[in-house]
């Protein structure tokens, strides 16, 4: 027999055995051989552009060890460590000086390192690029990942009310939250070049007057605070999805506003024009505008006179223009609704026209002139108006392309000069948006588009509206009782 000692002794080898066999396969489960590299799921990393001290969304980067071996990572870290402006988290782990050291990556698998940024730009009016870089070392070999993001200095604007007369410039752009308000009796005025960025349900709510006049080179800009991308397979700005911010509020019944070469896009609505008094009439004028991608409504006004030229409003879930009481002219402007016509959009379109005309107002009966006009979309009718006293309804519309089921014979349509919708018409160079395919709405006409040469030249008319050139800065036809294209934009060869 074996004595207990004896056993004991054995029992003690047997295990020292084990645990040295463990240690040994524990050491060599991790290759050491520098042949075996890393592999990421992009070489660089580029962030948009980014307010001061206000960072960024998280971007992600996935890194790879395609081997058929496990590799330890002995370091993973920015370059300039904890004076980067970038920040990192490696599988669900931070520290404040971005450095990690011995991380495991088995063979065939891969982990996630969440990349932000925050920038503090110095006070300058410039945009400031930032970069940097992760480095990775494993089994001696350096490898590493571009960083790089652009910042900007931004005025914040949280819930101001502007009870005296104010002037925002160009300087820098302005960041606001909780919506930005101006008081009756007071003019909030925008320079050329000036831009608005509103977080989200933000608006521009205006009980005094708005005033603001940009210029072709220098457009302002009224749109949503997030400048960085949706993160699908293929990324697309979140610009280019409707409700990012609420919208432009013009709520004075003794208003007097003045939009020229405007940009307004992807908010709840565009210019919400409202007055309850159907015997005091506000004022709004729009020229060289933009007004795109609107959650509900692009444009509406109710009991406000309206003068819009050389103006583009466009794509929306309802009504892209609804007018219901006061005067309205509309000269060289393109009203078209493709809001379906998108892969990204939170909603879908629903079935009401582009243009809304409500007339049923016995007591302020409406006055509206479109000429030179495009009214159109994807839908079979893109115009509906309605009234009950069409004796009292003062409307012309003259050398017009008008989508609609089938011509319509009111005596306000001067029917030989307007060109109602024909199947297979290519009226624009293109009328969807497909991130995948990288396409986007682009309401200037085709070579071969209807609405070539069916609006007649006013020198007159040009010379008091400024329709001498369309939206996009080109020379239009003005000559007298000669012809020019439709809309807010003249068709030009391609060169």
């Amino acid at each position: 027999m074996i004595s207990n000692k004896k056993t004991a002794h054995i029992i003690f080898f047997f295990v020292t055995i084990c645990l040295i066999a463990f240690s040994a396969c524990d050491d060599e489960r991790f290759s050491t051989d520098s042949k075996y590299r890393l592999d990421f799921s992009k070489d660089t990393l580029s962030f948009d552009t980014v307010f001061k001290t206000l960072g960024s969304a998280t971007s992600k980067i996935l890194v790879y060890n395609r081997n058929n071996v496990a590799l330890k990572i002995s370091s993973i870290g920015i370059e300039n460590g904890n004076n980067s402006y970038f920040k990192i988290n490696v599988d669900g782990s931070k520290n404040e000086i971005n450095q990690f050291q011995d991380i495991e990556i088995s063979a065939n698998d891969s982990l996630f390192i969440f990349v932000s940024v925050t920038i503090d730009t110095k006070n300058t009016k410039s945009v400031v690029t930032i970069e940097d870089s992760i480095m990775f070392i494993t089994n001696g070999v350096k490898q590493k990942i571009r960083l790089e993001a652009c910042g900007q200095e931004v005025v914040k604007l949280n819930g101001v009310r502007y009870n005296e007369n104010t002037i925002l410039t160009s300087d820098k752009p302005y960041l606001i939250y909780d919506s930005l308000i101006i008081s009756k009796d007071k003019t909030l005025t925008l320079n050329p070049g000036c831009k608005l960025y509103f977080h989200n349900n933000a608006n521009l709510i205006v009980y005094g007057n708005l005033v603001a006049k940009g210029t072709y080179k220098e457009p302002i800009t009224m749109r949503g605070d997030r400048l960085d991308k949706i993160k699908f397979e293929t990324p697309f700005p979140y610009n280019n999805v409707a409700g990012q911010w609420g919208g432009v509020f013009l709520l004075n019944k003794y208003g007097n506003h003045e939009l020229d070469h405007v940009n307004i896009n992807s908010g709840y609505v565009g210019i919400y024009f409202f007055n309850n008094d159907r015997e005091i009439i506000p004022n709004l004028r729009i020229s060289n505008c933009k007004i795109h991608n609107s959650l509900l409504y692009g444009m509406i006004a109710q009991n406000g006179n309206v003068i819009v030229t050389n103006t583009e409003i466009s794509n929306s879930s309802s009504y892209t223009v609804y007018l219901n009481g006061g005067e309205h002219i509309f000269y060289q402007s393109t009203i078209a609704n493709y809001f379906n016509n998108s892969n990204v959009q939170p909603v879908s379109r629903d079935k009401k026209p582009a243009l809304m005309i409500m007339n049923l107002n016995r007591i302020a009966p409406m006055k509206t002139l479109f000429k030179n006009c495009i009214i159109t979309g994807s839908s079979e009718n893109e115009f509906s108006l309605a009234t009950r006293f069409e004796k009292l309804y003062n409307g012309t519309f003259e050398n017009c392309y008008i989508r609609t089921a089938k011509a319509l014979t009111l005596p306000q349509f001067t029917n030989k000069t307007i060109r109602w919708f024909a199947k297979n018409d290519t009226l624009f160079k293109s009328t969807t948006y497909d991130y995948e395919k990288n396409t986007y709405f682009n309401f200037n006409l085709d070579s071969i588009s209807p609405a070539r040469k069916i609006g007649v030249a006013d020198p007159n008319i040009a010379k008091k509206y400024n329709l001498e050139y369309d939206l996009n800065g080109n020379i239009r036809n003005v000559n007298a009782n000669d012809f020019t294209d439709a809309g807010a934009y003249e068709w030009i060869p391609t060169r």
